[in-house]
């Protein structure tokens, strides 16, 4: 078993008895870990105490994020961004396929793909060679599903392995070494509304939230909320267009299409690195 599926399954554990607090020693004996080696192995995932992260989970917390994040259309215009903007936070350069490209289905395309372990799990990463194409996280038989996908999409497109190609940009998207002077390139297919809500997920900062009303309000379509959700969950690029940080008006965690506890996951190690986890009043 791997670090992240215990980490995983102290998660689910924690987010199923938050109300109540559990100890460490509950934690741990569910994991059938010590309490010291359980205590070690959360802190050298997320940065963070157990105790800490219960903090994380909390709605209130939640709503807190939610009111003192800054209107996403205060922080950038996240509508028609040239394909060389330099976008907030992860310096990624999102390009749309044309039309065109997309109608050819990817003939004389080369699609390069790697699996790679993550903080969160195997992902399955796809690379043309204008960028990252495809990003997802793959459990049991996701990879030959993600595979199968992408050729699906892209029938007339050379696709191949080659985790040589994949391995650094993994490296550069979770150990974070994306630097501005090298962005990190995505080649996506969507359509203009589905670009337009990608674009305006780079601009959450990191270790931040905002709503799916935000978003719509930050793309110039405020009564729009419902189908943001829908674009959302299309997004093809995990992780790095971080629709992870998109929660309910509610302050509720919502839905993820790549499973409810990897999102709690990832908020939980993003803001063990930004310090919030360790800021929430009355702690």
């Amino acid at each position: 078993m791997s670090d992240y599926d215990r980490i995983a399954q102290a998660i689910a554990f924690i987010t199923r008895h938050a109300t109540r607090q559990p100890t460490l020693d509950e934690i741990a004996a569910h994991l059938h870990l010590s309490p010291f080696h359980f205590q070690r192995l959360f802190c050298r995932w997320a940065g963070v105490t157990p105790k800490r992260y219960l903090q994380v989970l909390t709605v209130e917390r939640a709503k807190t994020l939610l009111a003192d994040s800054r209107p996403l259309f205060d922080v950038a215009d996240a509508v028609g961004l040239s394909s060389g903007s330099r976008l907030y936070d992860h310096f990624v350069h999102l390009e749309a396929v044309t039309p065109g490209e997309f109608k050819a289905a990817g003939e004389g395309v080369t699609m390069e793909f790697g699996i790679h372990d993550t903080p969160f799990g195997p992902v399955f990463i796809a690379v043309t060679a204008r960028g990252v194409c495809s990003l997802e996280f793959v459990d049991d038989n996701g990879v030959d599903d993600a595979r199968t996908s992408l050729a699906q999409k892209w029938p007339r497109a050379r696709i191949r392995e080659n985790p040589g190609k994949t391995g650094s940009i993994a490296g550069g998207i979770f150990n974070g070494n994306i630097a501005p002077e090298r962005p990190l390139s995505l080649h996506v297919s969507g359509t203009n509304f589905q670009v337009n809500v990608w674009k305006a997920l780079l601009h959450i900062p990191n270790g931040q939230v905002t709503s799916y009303a935000g978003i719509a309000a930050a793309i110039g379509q405020p009564s729009a909320a419902r189908a943001v959700g829908h674009a959302v969950g299309s997004n093809p690029v995990a992780f790095v267009i971080p629709c992870h940080r998109v929660i309910r008006q509610s302050g509720g965690l919502g839905g993820y299409r790549w499973g409810e506890i990897r999102k709690h996951a990832m908020h939980a190690w993003e803001s063990a690195r930004q310090g919030h986890a360790v800021t929430v009043k009355g702690t």
